[in-house]
């Protein structure tokens, strides 16, 4: 019955803090400061897809930074949220990703023939394994970083843009748009006096 009885919680004021701990509802400052943040640190990433890269260089805005800006402004102060976590998590997905598409195959890839055509036939177990791995391998180097899972998947089910990276998917768009991201995280953060970022580096 103890397994059942998880399922129903203990209530926001009775849990004791997990990996984020029990966050404050924030107040307005707060608030203003996290949307301040989301909005220069997207900006920035997105106006560098936009107007400085070049065609073919592969600096596309990928769905995982959206969920990085959620913890780099709007909880600065969680261990996810921590540079090493951010630059960390994100890169080494990025990694694992790739390496599983190229070993396992991209799902819904048609056409092929072969031996392609027997990587295609493990296709579908493609996304789980990058996905997985990634959160392993975030566990053991003390990276863990939620929407590297994100950049995993995308690694395997991205466009075709994205597939023909290769590895380099790992330095752009993932590590200068996550490094993006930071800059900005430590500018903006830090001003307010009652928020510090980062709370450590290493």
């Amino acid at each position: 019955m103890d397994y059942f009885r998880k399922m129903c919680g203990c209530g926001r004021d009775n849990c004791r803090p997990g990996l984020l701990g029990l966050l404050p509802k924030p107040d307005v400052s707060e608030t203003l400061w996290s949307f301040i943040g989301a909005l220069c640190g997207i900006g920035v990433v997105a106006w560098l897809c936009d107007r400085v890269a070049s065609p073919g260089d592969g600096f596309v805005l990928i769905g995982s930074f959206g969920a990085s800006a959620v913890l780099a402004y709007g909880a600065p102060g969680a261990p996810f949220s921590q540079p090493r976590n951010l630059l960390g998590g994100h890169v080494l997905s990025a990694l694992v990703g790739v390496f599983v598409a190229r070993n396992l195959g991209v799902p819904g890839l048609a056409g092929m023939s072969g031996a392609d055509a027997q990587v295609l036939s493990t296709a579908w177990l493609a996304p789980a394994v990058a996905v997985a791995a990634a959160i392993a391998l975030m566990h053991l180097t003390d990276t863990l970083h939620p929407p590297g899972g994100a950049t995993a998947l995308i690694a395997v089910t991205g466009s075709p843009q994205i597939q023909a990276l290769g590895y380099k998917y790992a330095v752009v768009p993932v590590a200068a748009g996550a490094a993006a991201l930071l800059v900005v995280a430590l500018l903006v953060n830090n001003i307010p006096r009652g928020r510090r970022y980062p709370r450590h580096w290493w």
